[in-house]
């Protein structure tokens, strides 16, 4: 009996200890802050700049395209400096976020935009699936993959 009441207490001391090193408001703020590192991206991605777009993908980044392209972080950037992929407007809907952990979140949405890739006018609408991660106290995409939506 006195084991048992030990190795709960045991238990309850390190589950208590874990959540008191857990920085204020972290996992309650995760949610908004990812949102708003996605928002960032959205407005970076009509209006680019390399400062803007740098802070918010990951070095590492995985970004598939509809078409079957991938691309890397310094040919993401590239492309919307060049104006190779230039959208004119971009609105997200239907987003969802889900946290995996506190350096991991999942997020969702309905992508569509006018497009003057290259100078040539378009449409386009998408399912987008990024994955973000807390970097140095920054959330910064590191993958993203899109398809297109289902006629």
């Amino acid at each position: 009996m006195c084991l048992k009441k030990f190795l709960l207490v045991a238990a309850a001391a390190a589950m208590f200890s874990g959540c008191a090193m857990m920085p204020a408001g972290s996992a309650a703020s995760a949610p908004s802050d990812v949102a708003a590192a996605a928002e960032r991206l959205r407005v970076a991605m009509v209006d680019p700049t390399a400062a803007a777009l740098g802070a918010l993908v990951a070095d590492d980044l995985s970004y598939g395209h509809s078409g079957g392209k991938v691309d890397t972080k310094a040919s993401f950037i590239s492309d919307l400096l060049d104006g190779k992929s230039d959208f004119v407007t971009i609105a997200i809907t239907d987003q969802t976020i889900k946290v995996v952990d506190a350096h991991t979140a999942i997020v969702r949405h309905t992508f569509t935009a006018d497009t003057n890739d290259s100078g040539k006018p378009g449409k386009v609408s998408l399912k987008i699936l990024g994955v973000w991660q807390k970097q140095g106290g920054d959330w910064k995409l590191l993958a993203r993959q899109a398809v297109r939506v289902a006629p």
